[in-house]
C-alpha cells in the first residue's frame, strides 16, 4: 500500500466532483475553501496528474480525474458501509431452512410469534428439501419430514402425520368411493405413499406407477387446487387450503406416515439461540397436538 494517497484528500475530491465546486464541497464538509484547494493540489501531487479543470467558479473532472471518481466513490462507499455495520449493535442471527410447503403454510406464522417475543433476533428463512444446506453449515437448523434417522443431524421430532387424498371441489364431486380413484390422475411425491392409503381404505392396490410425481409438495398441492389431479397429502399441510375451501377431502380414511423433524448439525448444541428456538418450536407443537386431541 505504497501508493495509497493522504487519505484526508479523498472526501474533498469526492464532494468537489459531485458538487463541481470547491466552496461547496467545504460547506459539505465543514472546512475552508483553502482547506478543500490545498488537500485537492495535495492528491494532484501525490498522483502526478491533474484531476480537475479549474474554471470561474466551478470545477470541470479531467478525464484521469473521472476514471479516479469511480474507484475513490466506490472505496468511500465501502468504507462507509463497514463502519455503519461495526457501529451498529450486532443482532442474534438464526438461519433455518425448512421444506418449502412447512416453510410457507407452518413456519412463518410461528417465527411471527417468536419474534414478537424475542425482537433482537434477526431470522434467515430459506426453502430446501435436501439436506445439503444443513451438512455444510449455511444453515442452523431445518424442518423436514422423514423418517426417525438422519445421518450426520441431530433430530428432534415436531409431530407425526396422518395423510390422506385431498382435491379441487370439482373433481370431489366425481368421488364417491376410494375405487373412484381408479379413473383420476393420481399426483405423486416421493415421501408420500399412496399403497399405505390404499391399505388403510381396503383396497388392494400396489404404488401408481402413472401421474405427474411433485418433489415439492406445496406445488402439489396448488397443482391439486388447479384440478390438475388427485393429491395424497399430509395434514399439517392440506389444513390451509381445507379450511380456504381451496381443496376438499373426499373420504374420511387416512394413515400414518412419517414425521416432521427440527433437525441441526451438532454445532447447534452449543449456540443457545438455536437451542432456545427449537425448544420453542418442540414445545408449540406438542401444545397443538394436545389441543387437537381434546378438540
Amino acid at each position: 500500500m505504497n501508493d495509497l494517497p493522504p487519505l484526508h484528500t479523498l472526501p474533498a475530491f469526492e464532494a468537489a466532483a459531485r458538487l463541481g465546486s470547491f466552496l461547496a464541497a467545504a460547506e459539505a464538509l465543514h472546512l475552508t475553501p483553502s482547506a478543500v484547494s490545498h488537500r485537492i493540489r495535495q492528491l494532484e501531487t501525490h498522483l502526478g496528474q491533474a484531476l480537475f479543470e479549474r474554471r470561474h467558479r466551478a470545477v470541470v473532472l479531467t478525464a484521469a480525474g473521472r476514471r479516479y471518481l469511480a474507484v475513490v466513490r466506490d472505496a468511500l462507499i465501502r468504507l462507509d458501509e463497514a463502519s455503519a455495520h461495526l457501529r451498529t449493535p450486532q443482532r442474534e442471527r438464526l438461519r433455518i431452512s425448512a421444506a418449502p410447503a412447512l416453510g410457507s403454510k407452518w413456519l412463518v406464522s410461528r417465527i411471527c410469534a417468536y419474534q414478537r417475543q424475542h425482537p433482537e433476533i434477526e431470522f434467515t428463512l430459506g426453502t430446501a428439501t435436501g439436506l445439503g444446506p444443513l451438512l455444510s453449515g449455511e444453515a442452523d437448523l431445518g424442518l423436514r419430514y422423514g423418517e426417525e434417522e438422519w445421518p450426520g443431524l441431530l433430530a428432534w421430532k415436531l409431530f407425526e402425520e396422518r395423510v390422506f387424498p385431498v382435491c379441487s371441489p370439482a373433481l370431489a364431486g366425481q368421488l364417491q368411493t376410494p375405487a373412484d380413484l381408479d379413473r383420476l390422475r393420481l399426483l405423486r411425491h416421493p415421501l408420500l405413499s399412496w399403497q399405505r392409503w390404499f391399505a388403510a381404505a381396503g383396497l388392494r392396490r400396489k404404488e401408481p406407477s402413472r401421474g405427474p410425481v411433485y418433489e415439492d409438495a406445496l406445488l402439489m398441492l396448488e397443482a391439486a387446487v388447479a384440478g390438475h389431479g388427485v393429491a395424497l397429502m399430509a395434514a399439517t399441510l392440506a389444513r390451509p387450503y381445507l379450511d380456504a375451501g381451496q381443496l376438499r377431502r373426499p373420504f374420511a380414511e387416512d394413515c400414518a406416515d412419517r414425521s416432521f423433524y427440527v433437525v441441526a448439525p451438532p454445532a447447534a448444541e452449543d449456540k443457545p439461540v438455536v437451542r432456545d428456538f427449537i425448544r420453542w418450536l418442540i414445545r408449540g407443537s406438542r401444545d397443538a397436538a394436545g389441543n387437537t386431541a381434546h378438540g
